[in-house]
C-alpha cells in the first residue's frame, strides 16, 4: 500500500483544510474511548499552554473504533475565538479523525500519521498513546520543543519506573541498541515519542512497512531506521515523569 492510499479521500479533504501545520500530534486508537478524551484534553491544554502561537493538528488514526473514539477526539477542536481553561486560542486548534483502511494494527495507524504530517509539512510531530491516563501538559513541550526548535530530530520519554518495571526495556533493548548503533536511546519502545518532519519523512521510505517486524514491533523498528542513519539524527531523551496504561484494550491487543 503507497504513502498516498493509506490516506482515504474524506481524510485527505480534512487535511487539507488544516492547510499546513507547525506541529502534529497523532493519537492512534482502537476502541479506546475509556481513556482517550482525557489524553486528548491534556495534549490540548500543553499545545494551548506552551505553543499558542503555533498551527498544530492532532490526527487520531482509528483502528475502527465502535465506542465514542473518534467523537472525543474531535471534540477537542477549538476555534480560534475560543478560551480553554486559562489559555486564550490564539490560533484554530484542529482535531481530525478518520478510520484507515484494514485491520486494527498499530503499524497502519503510525503510518497514516507519518504520511498525515507529510502532507501537512509539519516540522515537529509527537506520537501519544490513547492509554497514556499520567500525561501531563508539559509532556508537549517537553517531546515537542527540543524538534521544533531544531536542536534535536528524535526524543523519547524517560519514565520515571518502579525498579521491577520494564525490566527488558532496561536490561535488554537499550543496552542492545545502544551497542549496535551508540545511541542512548533509552526507551527504544516507547509509546509517546517525537521526530522532526525530515525525519518522518525518512520513517514513510523505509521498507519496515512490509516486513513482519515493521507489522508487529513498529516503534522499535522505527526507532533502529532512526538509529541507523548515517547523518544522524541527533537523539536525545525527555523526562516524562511516571507511565502507566489503562487496563483495557493495550497495544498488543491489537497488533
Amino acid at each position: 500500500m503507497s504513502d498516498e492510499s493509506i490516506l482515504t479521500d474524506e481524510f485527505v479533504r480534512q487535511l487539507i483544510n488544516v492547510g499546513e501545520a507547525d506541529l502534529l500530534i497523532g493519537v492512534p486508537t482502537y476502541n479506546n474511548a475509556a481513556t482517550v478524551g482525557q489524553v486528548v484534553q491534556t495534549i490540548r491544554a500543553g499545545l494551548l499552554k506552551y505553543f499558542p502561537r503555533e498551527r498544530a493538528v492532532i490526527v487520531n488514526a482509528d483502528g475502527g473504533s465502535r465506542d465514542q473514539t473518534p467523537d472525543l477526539v474531535r471534540g477537542a477542536s477549538i476555534n480560534d475565538a475560543q478560551v480553554s481553561s486559562d489559555f486564550q486560542a490564539l490560533r484554530t486548534l484542529h482535531c481530525i479523525s478518520s478510520e484507515y483502511p484494514g485491520e486494527p494494527s498499530t503499524a497502519t495507524a503510525l503510518r497514516t500519521i507519518l504520511a498525515s504530517a507529510d502532507l501537512l509539512r509539519a516540522s515537529a510531530c509527537a506520537v501519544v498513546s490513547p492509554e497514556a491516563t499520567t500525561i501531563e501538559p508539559d509532556w508537549i513541550e517537553r517531546l515537542l520543543r527540543p524538534v521544533y526548535q531544531g536542536i534535536y530530530d528524535f526524543i523519547t520519554p524517560l519514565y520515571r519506573r518502579h525498579k521491577f518495571d520494564g525490566l527488558l526495556i532496561r536490561n535488554l533493548a537499550y543496552p542492545m541498541t545502544r551497542a549496535f548503533y551508540g545511541k542512548r536511546i533509552k526507551e527504544p519502545y516507547a509509546s509517546e515519542f517525537a521526530f522532526s518532519g525530515q525525519l518522518g519523512a525518512h520513517f514513510l521510505g523505509q521498507e519496515i512497512w512490509a516486513q513482519e517486524a515493521g507489522r508487529t514491533g513498529t516503534e522499535m523498528s522505527l526507532t533502529i531506521s532512526a538509529s541507523a542513519r548515517k547523518r544522524g539524527p541527533r537523539a536525545n531523551n525527555a523526562f516524562a515523569g511516571s507511565r502507566s496504561s489503562s487496563a483495557g484494550v493495550t497495544a498488543e491487543d491489537w497488533r
